[in-house]
């Protein structure tokens, strides 16, 4: 399995209700499991790269993502509520699956675009998707996740 998805990096049903109780929950996870040094500063980046533009997909999905001094190592931290957010997203739904990627200010353009674009592709592959909203444990939902970013031993 990918490092950068672990099954402890994953929250499902939540009771978060805003971007910033979502923004919340991810930060807490990073720094929680060393991902990140600061809570604060994980969700001031991804407050400030929400405002740049959404975050929000469509089906429910958005991938909010931040370049941090304060991300120790790359990362994703999934999110899933129990209610949707409006998020902005594409379709206009509400959003209520969030893949956050965290990655530190030294890797931006690399780690940060390939894992994003692969995350996106996947989002965008009804098969997959459907993998990811069916997935029941954080367990099989880091399997899924980890099969579609590319890893450093896989290139």
């Amino acid at each position: 399995m990918s490092k950068i998805i672990q099954p402890e990096f994953i929250k499902l049903n939540t009771n978060d209700s805003s971007q910033d109780d979502v923004f919340h929950t991810i930060a807490n996870v990073a720094v929680e499991h060393g991902i990140a040094a600061s809570v604060k500063d994980i969700e001031k980046g991804l407050k400030a790269r929400e405002k740049e533009s959404t975050t929000g997909f469509q089906e429910g999905f958005a991938i909010p993502h931040t370049q941090s001094d304060a991300v120790i190592t790359p990362a994703i931290v999934v999110v899933r509520t129990n209610n949707g957010i409006e998020w902005e997203s594409f379709d206009g739904q509400p959003s209520f699956f969030f893949l956050s990627l965290l990655i530190p200010k030294e890797e931006a353009g690399s780690t940060h675009l390939q894992a994003l674009s692969s995350l996106s592709r996947a989002l965008m592959d009804e098969t997959k998707r459907q993998g990811f909203l069916d997935a029941k444990t954080p367990d099989e939902l880091a399997k899924l996740i980890g099969d579609v970013i590319p890893t450093e031993e896989g290139r």
